[in-house]
């Protein structure tokens, strides 16, 4: 296992997109596909406890739960159409069925979309994942040269 992980327990080898993203999507590591992605119900573990590769770098910000809305906004939309259409039943029936399913899916497929968006990162080496890129020290913009600007400008005719 050493020998794939030269750069203080990163692995360099070949990252597959498509078996990350199932790795991930199965909240496992997307490199080794054995060790828990998540500590807690949305938070990423820093290592790998089986192999030790680093997951701290990510980046999934608000494209979790973006996904999720449109695919579950998707389904659900689709459904109180289909059972509108075909049933017509009170709205006490429609809030009784879909609020519990809206929330229900979406809790249950935002740390899936979570776990292969990481994964994906993982894989197309993005976010500081590259064991080779070299390490960005403070916020990665030029330093500007802090000379006095003047106070006011003053336009006379």
């Amino acid at each position: 296992m050493q020998g794939s992980f030269p750069h203080n327990d990163r692995s360099t080898g070949a990252r597959p997109v498509l078996t990350s993203l199932l790795r991930g999507a199965a909240q496992k590591c997307p490199a080794c596909g054995k060790g828990a992605m998540f500590r807690r119900y949305l938070k990423v573990v820093d290592a790998c406890p089986h192999c030790g590769e680093e997951l701290h770098h990510h980046r999934a910000d608000d494209a979790p739960p973006y996904f999720t809305i449109v695919i579950v906004g998707h389904l659900v939309v689709g459904l109180v159409l289909a059972v509108e259409m075909t049933h017509r039943p009170p709205l006490w029936v429609h809030a009784a069925l879909w609020l519990p399913l809206t929330l229900i899916l979406a809790l249950t497929v935002l740390p899936i979309i979570k776990g292969a968006l990481v994964a994906l990162q993982w894989a197309l080496l993005m976010h500081g994942f590259d064991p080779d890129a070299e390490e960005v020290i403070g916020d990665g913009l030029p330093d500007v040269d802090p000379s006095p600007l003047p106070r006011r400008l003053d336009f006379r005719p």
